[in-house]
């Protein structure tokens, strides 16, 4: 399956795609992350379908922000333009795990190691001297960002954090746990249907999770709490998390943040 990305008019989002589609280097680095983190440690996924739903999730979330008038960093800090920071956000949805094709355990920092001459090598000739190595550099920040307590310094980054921690319906749980085991791990990460991204009543983002158990609350207040308050879109963003289904004693119908 392709990696595909709604790029609208953006030419070099455009031509990034399809040069991350013939990088046979970077689709192995995700397959042997899921070697790494399913095979051999029973966790979730952390290859080409988590890749591909952050990066839409983190496309998606950047776009409405930017349609609220809220400036992305890149053009704040540096003069470059939207279409720079929908590059930026892509690009570093597509690295920012490829560090678990080494370890687990400190794989944002090996993710860096391995991305720095990859975005390199993905934007040569869409960037030149100096923006060149601005763009590496805003892509590595929100990779390493991206785990939930080192502080994002940019909206591209928080929008990274906050995105990777939407990939959470129907077991696929960004919180590691062992598989076969009933705990309230296991049992949170079956009770989220969807997730949905749209334009907020009252912020500009409203995330809205749709559950079949109140058990998935864990995954809301676990994960995606504590990584959307450590980000830089906070002030942006609405969660609202909700039951639904007769199946279940109603213990909450609304959860908000």
């Amino acid at each position: 399956m392709a990696f595909e990305v709604p790029v609208r008019q953006n030419e070099k989002l455009k031509r990034l795609t399809e040069r991350i589609n013939q990088d046979q280097e970077l689709w192995q680095w995700w397959r042997s992350a899921n070697v790494n983190a399913i095979d051999r440690q029973g966790m979730s996924d952390h290859g080409e379908v988590h890749i591909r739903i952050v990066a839409n999730a983190a496309l998606k979330i950047l776009r409405l922000l930017l349609e609220a008038g809220i400036k992305p960093s890149v053009e704040v800090n540096y003069g470059l333009s939207p279409e720079d920071a929908e590059v930026v956000v892509v690009l570093g949805a597509c690295l920012h795990d490829v560090g678990m094709s080494i370890h687990r355990e400190e794989h944002e920092l090996f993710s860096v190691a391995l991305g720095y001459p990859k975005a390199r090598q993905l934007l040569e000739g869409l960037y030149q001297e100096p923006t060149l190595t601005i763009m590496a550099s805003e892509i590595l920040h929100a990779v390493i960002a991206h785990r939930w307590d080192i502080p994002c310094l940019t909206i591209e980054a928080g929008v990274i954090k906050v995105a990777d921690a939407l990939d959470m319906t129907g077991g696929r749980s960004r919180i590691p746990f062992e598989a076969g085991k009933v705990n309230i791990h296991s049992v949170s990460a079956l009770a989220v249907d969807a997730v949905n991204i749209e334009k907020g009543e009252e912020r500009p983002v409203k995330i809205e999770i749709i559950m079949n158990n109140s058990a998935g609350i864990f995954q809301v207040d676990e994960l995606l709490k504590r990584k959307l308050q450590n980000s830089t879109i906070y002030p942006y963003v609405e969660v609202v998390a909700r039951i639904e289904g007769a199946t279940e004693r109603r213990i909450l119908g609304v959860y908000k943040l």
